[in-house]
């Protein structure tokens, strides 16, 4: 019997391939997948938020699992793959701490205009004169936060440190969340100085952070997205920004990674990183030991050890 190989599908996870090959699996790259190797496939390891299509999916007749590195998955249709029987799992809540401290550096760095203070004393154009009376302060400020989940939590509990006073919204109650929930997205948004969006990405909330949404938050508001790219309609968000209709943003994730430079040189009070929120040096070995974790389980008949929950109906 041939040996059962675990298939990066993604070029950047190439640089976790000894890691894998330590946890005793058996590698193979998808764009060198020959066709001799692929009855041999029978588990993935995946980004969760790069799309894995049905098409190619369905040319791996041995494949049983999917195992995300990362804790989103958005580009795996969950349903499709329990449908012809294939596992997902994801690294759930590794990394929740590390999202939230970026989420409030990226809140604070566009609040207080960090970033571009900052060139100004590199480029030798710092004026005495324009120290006063220039940021507003935090203090008292409203934050909504876009799901509650282990990151968002995370968020909401920092910001409370922060003297800001948390609001938030979800699809669904959490009757042991401390912090009200509002009655709905736009009511969080129009009632938020600040909004942190930390929801799970999947279809049903593409573009969730709508114009209507954007412009609720307001010409003095702010919008901080560490969940996906694909839950703020970018090009509303731009123009808003453009226009003054919303005061700053902050971002970790883009509809399209990496995200053009060109798409935001225009785009005033916009601070911008890498989508590196929840990769430190403590919570990528986590997530990645847990990815192992899940095929040796998979390939030894085991349970899972972080499968994602069941569909909603």
């Amino acid at each position: 019997m041939s040996e059962p190989l675990t298939l990066i599908a993604v070029p950047f996870l190439t640089v976790l391939e000894p890691a894998f090959q330590k946890g005793g699996l058996s590698t193979a790259r998808a764009w060198d997948l020959t066709e001799e190797q692929r009855p041999q496939v029978r588990s993935i390891v995946h980004a969760g938020e790069v799309v894995l299509t049905p098409e190619f999916l369905s040319g791996l007749p041995g494949l049983g699992l999917i195992a995300c590195v990362s804790v989103g998955y958005d580009g795996i249709d969950v349903a499709w793959c329990r449908a012809n029987g294939i596992e997902v799992t994801h690294a759930r809540g590794l990394n929740a701490e590390d999202v939230a401290d970026h989420a409030i550096g990226l809140m604070l760095a566009a609040w207080r205009n960090i970033p571009a203070l900052d060139r100004i004393v590199r480029e030798g154009r710092w004026k005495q004169e324009e120290r006063i009376g220039s940021q507003p302060s935090l203090g008292g400020r409203t934050l909504g936060v876009v799901g509650l989940g282990h990151i968002g939590a995370a968020v909401a509990r920092r910001a409370e440190a922060l003297r800001l006073n948390v609001q938030w919204w979800g699809p669904r109650p959490n009757d042991e969340a401390p912090w009200p929930r509002a009655e709905s997205l736009k009511a969080l948004a129009e009632a938020s100085d600040i909004l942190v969006v930390c929801a799970r990405a999947e279809a049903a909330n593409r573009g969730m952070i709508s114009r209507e949404v954007i412009e609720a938050v307001g010409p003095q508001g702010m919008i901080v997205n560490v969940g996906r790219g694909s839950l703020i309609d970018e090009d509303a968000l731009i123009a808003a920004l453009k226009d003054g209709r919303l005061w700053r943003a902050a971002l970790d994730v883009f509809v399209q990674e990496p995200t053009p430079a060109e798409r935001w040189a225009e785009a005033p009070n916009a601070v911008l990183t890498t989508h590196t929120a929840g990769s430190s040096n403590e919570a990528v070995p986590l997530m990645v030991a847990q990815a192992i974790d899940n095929v040796q389980r998979f390939l030894a008949g085991e349970g899972l050890a972080s499968p994602v929950a069941p569909v909603a109906d």
